[in-house]
C-alpha cells in the first residue's frame, strides 16, 4: 500500500479519535456550561484569524520551494529564515495591535482586547507551529503533525473546562478559577510548539542556519515572498475563524459555545479531506511541474469521490443520528436541538466542499496561484457580508450563519470548478457523485421513516445502522467505491508500520 494510503488512512484515524473525544466532551460536558466553553473557543478562533497576519504565507512557500531549496541543500536555511521572520512579524504585529485603540478607540471594548494576554502569545505559538506543519509535510508524513494540530486543541478545550468547574467545586473564586484553566489551555499549545520542534529534529537534525547568501542570490528572496505574500492574501477565507469571531463579537460567548458544539458534530465530515490534502500537496506540485493534466485530472476525480463518499456516509448517520443524541445531553442539550436546521444546512455545505476536491490547491500551487487570493477574498468577503447581514437584519441567529456559511462555500467552491476546468482541463465532478447523493438520500429517508422505538439508545444506534447497510448494499450494486481495497489485511497492516 502506497505511503498516501498509509499516512492518509492513519491522519484519519488520529482525526476520528480526536472527534470522539471533541464529540464525548460536547455530549456530557460542555453543554453544562455554553458561556464559559464559547469563552474558549473565541480564544483559538480569533487567535487562527490572526495568525496569517504574522506568518505571511511563509508557511506555503515552505512547501512551494522545498525541492528547490532541498536540490541545493539548503533545506535548513529556509526553515531558519522563515522561523526568524516570523518572530519578526509578530513583534510587529504586537506594536500595531497596541497602537490600533488610539486610533480606533471602540476596538478597547473588544473581547479581543479583554483577552489579548491569551491571544497574543497563542499567535505566536500558532505562527512557530504553521511553519512546523508546512515543512514537516515535505516528508510526507502527517500523522504526528495531526496528533498536535487535531488533539491537543481538543486536550486544551477540555481540560481546561473540567479545571474551572474543579476549582469552582473547591470554592476557588470565578476568576481565579479561570485564571487557572488558561493556564492549563496555554499550557498544552505551548507543548505542541516543542513537539514539534522535537519531530522535526528527529525528521532531520535541525541545524540552524540564518546566512542569507543563498536568497540573494539571483533574486530568489523576491521570488520566495512574492509567493509567501500572495499565500498570505489567500488565508483570509478561513470562514470558521470568522464566524466564531463575529458570533462572539455581536451574540455571545452563549452562542460560540453552541455553534462550538454544533462544530464538533459536524466536523466529522471533513476528517478524510484534512489529511489527504496535507499528503496530496507534494503530488500535485509534481503534476503541475511536469505538465501532466491527464495524471492530475484522473487523480482529481478519484479522490473527490472518495471524500464525497465518505463524507456523504457519515453526513447520512449523523442526520438520522442527531435528534437522539442531543437526549443524552446535559439539559441544555435542547438548546442544540432547536438548532438541528444548522447541522443540515452546515453538513450540505461541507458535502459541497468536498465534492470539489482540492480545487484550491491546484491554484495555489500553480503559476496562477493570484487567482486563489481573489476566490478566498471573495469568500472572506461573502462570510462577513452575509453574516452581518443575518445577524444585524434577521432573527436567525445560528441558522442564519449556517446560511451564510452554505452561500459563500458554495459560491466559492463553483467559481474554483469552472476556473480549473478553463485553464487545466481538469474537474472533480464525476457521475458517480450523482448515484452517491441518491444512494444516500434514500438511505436516510428510510431510516427517518422507520418506526421509532421508546429507547433513545436503541434508535440512536438502529437508525444509523439501517442507513450504513443501505448505502453497502446500494454501493455493492452500482460499484461505486471500492469498499474491498481498504476492508482487507493487507492494507490493515500496513497503517500500522513505522514508516
Amino acid at each position: 500500500m502506497s505511503v498516501v494510503a498509509r499516512q492518509g488512512f492513519k491522519y484519519s484515524i488520529i482525526g476520528y479519535i480526536g472527534f470522539l473525544l471533541g464529540t464525548v466532551s460536547a455530549i456530557f460536558i460542555f453543554p453544562n456550561d455554553f458561556e464559559f466553553y464559547g469563552k474558549l473557543r473565541y480564544i483559538l478562533p480569533t487567535a487562527e484569524m490572526l495568525v496569517p497576519f504574522v506568518v505571511l504565507g511563509i508557511s506555503y512557500s515552505n512547501v512551494k520551494f522545498f525541492h528547490k531549496v532541498e536540490k541545493d541543500g539548503k533545506k535548513q536555511n529556509m526553515l531558519s529564515l522563515s522561523l526568524l521572520t516570523v518572530f519578526i512579524n509578530f513583534i510587529i504585529f504586537t506594536a500595531v495591535f497596541f497602537i490600533l485603540p488610539y486610533f480606533y478607540p471602540k476596538f478597547r471594548h473588544s473581547e479581543a482586547w479583554k483577552i489579548k494576554e491569551m491571544i497574543l502569545p497563542l499567535i505566536l505559538i500558532l505562527s512557530f507551529c504553521a511553519i512546523f506543519n508546512k515543512y514537516t509535510s515535505n516528508y510526507k508524513r502527517i500523522v504526528v503533525s495531526n496528533i498536535f494540530d487535531n488533539l491537543f486543541p481538543k486536550i486544551a478545550n477540555l481540560g481546561a473546562f473540567c479545571l474551572f468547574f474543579f476549582a469552582l467545586s473547591q470554592n476557588v473564586t470565578a476568576s481565579t478559577s479561570q485564571i487557572i484553566a488558561y493556564a492549563f489551555f496555554f499550557g498544552i499549545f505551548f507543548l505542541m510548539l516543542l513537539g514539534y520542534i522535537y519531530y522535526t529534529n528527529k525528521l532531520e537534525k535541525i541545524q540552524l542556519d540564518f546566512n542569507t547568501d543563498y536568497f540573494k542570490k539571483n533574486n530568489f528572496w523576491k521570488e520566495f515572498f512574492n509567493y509567501s505574500f500572495f499565500g498570505f492574501l489567500g488565508t483570509f477565507g478561513n470562514y470558521l475563524a470568522i464566524n466564531s469571531f463575529m458570533i462572539g463579537e455581536f451574540m455571545g460567548m452563549e452562542e460560540v459555545g453552541i455553534y462550538s458544539v454544533l462544530y464538533a458534530l459536524i466536523s466529522l465530515i471533513s476528517i478524510p479531506q484534512l489529511g489527504l490534502f496535507n499528503i496530496s500537496a507534494p503530488i500535485i506540485n509534481k503534476t503541475l511541474a511536469d505538465g501532466d493534466m491527464v495524471e492530475l485530472d484522473r487523480f482529481h476525480k478519484k479522490t473527490s469521490l472518495t471524500l464525497y463518499f465518505l463524507g456523504a456516509v457519515l453526513f447520512s448517520c449523523i442526520m438520522v443520528g442527531f435528534p437522539y443524541l442531543t437526549q443524552f445531553m446535559p439539559k441544555n442539550g435542547t438548546m442544540l436541538r432547536e438548532y438541528e436546521p444548522v447541522v443540515w444546512i452546515w453538513g450540505s455545505a461541507v458535502l459541497i466542499d468536498l465534492a470539489t476536491g482540492f480545487n484550491g490547491n491546484i491554484i495555489s500551487l500553480s503559476k496562477y496561484y493570484r487567482f486563489n487570493i481573489l476566490v478566498m477574498l471573495l469568500l472572506a468577503g461573502l462570510t462577513i457580508g452575509l453574516n452581518y447581514y443575518f445577524i444585524k437584519n434577521t432573527d436567525l441567529k445560528l441558522i442564519g450563519i449556517a446560511l451564510s456559511t452554505a452561500i459563500s462555500l458554495t459560491i466559492y467552491n463553483v467559481v474554483k470548478i469552472v476556473f480549473n476546468y478553463i485553464i487545466f482541463k481538469v474537474s472533480p465532478l464525476s457521475i458517480e457523485m450523482i448515484f452517491v447523493s441518491i444512494i444516500c438520500t434514500l438511505a436516510i429517508t428510510v431510516a427517518i421513516v422507520l418506526p421509532n422505538f421508546n429507547s433513545n439508545l436503541l434508535n440512536l444506534i438502529y437508525k444509523p445502522a439501517v442507513v450504513l447497510i443501505l448505502i453497502y448494499v446500494g454501493n455493492y450494486f452500482t460499484r461505486i467505491f471500492p469498499v474491498e481495497d481498504y476492508l482487507n489485511m493487507r492494507f490493515i497492516k500496513s497503517i500500522f508500520k513505522i514508516k
